[in-house]
C-alpha cells in the first residue's frame, strides 16, 4: 500500500476543490501541481524517485487569453529524450515562413516522421536543414568555429524569443555522437541538449493556442501530434504508454513523449469530454524503465479537471 501518497492526492482534492473562480485559477494551478508532485515522490519512493528527477509543467488553458501555470522544478534543466524534435518542429516551420528553407515533399516527410514516428535519421535532415551544417568526421581548428556558430542557429532563434535555460543544437542519438559531433559535445557530454518542462510547456502552449509562427502553421504542427489512445490495436507508444492511458474515453491528445536509458518524458495537450484543455509536460531522470510515473500525473490532472 502506497497510503502517504493517497493521503497527498486527497488533501489535493480538498485544497483545490473543482468550482474554482478564474482569479483564483492561477494560485490554485501552482497549489495543485505542488501537492501532484509530493504524491508523486511519495508513491515511488519504494522506486527511489528523487526530487531532482522529476519535473512537472501543468498549464490550465480555462481561460486561452491567460493561461494558469504551475511547475515543479520547471526551470530545471533536463536532457530531453525525443520531445526536443518539437522545438526543431517549431524551427522547421520559423524558417519556411521566412523562406529560410524550401518547403517540399522531402521535407514534409521528414517532419511527419521525426514527429509520428519520433525517428533519429529525419531528424539530422532537418537540423542540417535549419544550420547549414553536416555531420562527419572530425574538423581541423580552423573550421570548427565557423561550424559550432551554424549550429546554434536554433539556439539562437529560441533566445531571442527568450527562451532560457535549455540547448537545442544537437543531433539525437541511440549509439553516440561521432566525429565533429562527438568533438561539439564535449568531453564530459556537457554541451548536450537539454530543455525545461516550463519551456517546452511554453512552446506547446503557444502551438495549441495556433500563435506558433502563424495561425496557420500550428495547426500544421498540431495535425502531426495528434495521437489516438483509444484506437484499438494502436501501436504507437507516444499515445498508449504516457499521458494518453491516463485519459478519459473521449479526451483528445496531441503530444510528442520519449525515452532513452535514462530519461522518461512527455508533452502533451489534452482536451477532456467536456472540452476543458490543459498542457501538462512530465520529466523523469533515472527511472526509465518505469512507466508509471507519467501516467500517476497525469492521472491526477485529470481527476482535478473532470
Amino acid at each position: 500500500m502506497h497510503t502517504p501518497g493517497v493521503a497527498v492526492l486527497l488533501l489535493v482534492t480538498v485544497l483545490t476543490g473543482r468550482a474554482l473562480a478564474q482569479g483564483t485559477v492561477a494560485t490554485n494551478t501552482q497549489q495543485l501541481v505542488d501537492h501532484i508532485a509530493a504524491a508523486t515522490l511519495a508513491r515511488f519512493g519504494d522506486t527511489k524517485l528523487q526530487t531532482n528527477e522529476l519535473a512537472i509543467t501543468l498549464v490550465d488553458l480555462l481561460d486561452p487569453n491567460r493561461p494558469a501555470r504551475g511547475s515543479f522544478r520547471g526551470e530545471a534543466a533536463i536532457y530531453p529524450a525525443s520531445v526536443i524534435k518539437l522545438f526543431y518542429l517549431f524551427a522547421a516551420h520559423q524558417w519556411l515562413e521566412e523562406g529560410k528553407i524550401k518547403d517540399g515533399d522531402e521535407l514534409r516527410r521528414a517532419m511527419k516522421d521525426m514527429i509520428v514516428e519520433s525517428g533519429n535519421e529525419p531528424t539530422h535532415y532537418i537540423v542540417d536543414l535549419l544550420t547549414g551544417t553536416t555531420s562527419g568526421p572530425e574538423l581541423p581548428a580552423d573550421q570548427i568555429d565557423d561550424w559550432v556558430f551554424k549550429r546554434n542557429a536554433v539556439n539562437r532563434y529560441y533566445a531571442a524569443l527568450g527562451y532560457t535555460n535549455i540547448n537545442v543544437n544537437q543531433k539525437p542519438w541511440c549509439e553516440g555522437p561521432y566525429g565533429r559531433e562527438r568533438v561539439f559535445v564535449g568531453k564530459n557530454y556537457e554541451n548536450r541538449n537539454a530543455l525545461t518542462t516550463d519551456a517546452t510547456a511554453r512552446l506547446l502552449t503557444e502551438i495549441a493556442l495556433e500563435r506558433a509562427v502563424t495561425p496557420a502553421r500550428s495547426r500544421e504542427m498540431l495535425q502531426l501530434l495528434k495521437r489516438e489512445p483509444f484506437k484499438k490495436g494502436n501501436s504507437d507508444e507516444q499515445a498508449t504508454a504516457y499521458t494518453g492511458t491516463a485519459l478519459p474515453e473521449g479526451s483528445l491528445l496531441w503530444s510528442k513523449a520519449g525515452w532513452t536509458s535514462t530519461a522518461r518524458h512527455d508533452a502533451a495537450l489534452v482536451e477532456l469530454p467536456d472540452g476543458r484543455r490543459f498542457i501538462l509536460v512530465t520529466f523523469t531522470t533515472g527511472h526509465a524503465r518505469n512507466r508509471d510515473i507519467i501516467p500517476f500525473v497525469a492521472r491526477a490532472v485529470v481527476e482535478r479537471f473532470k
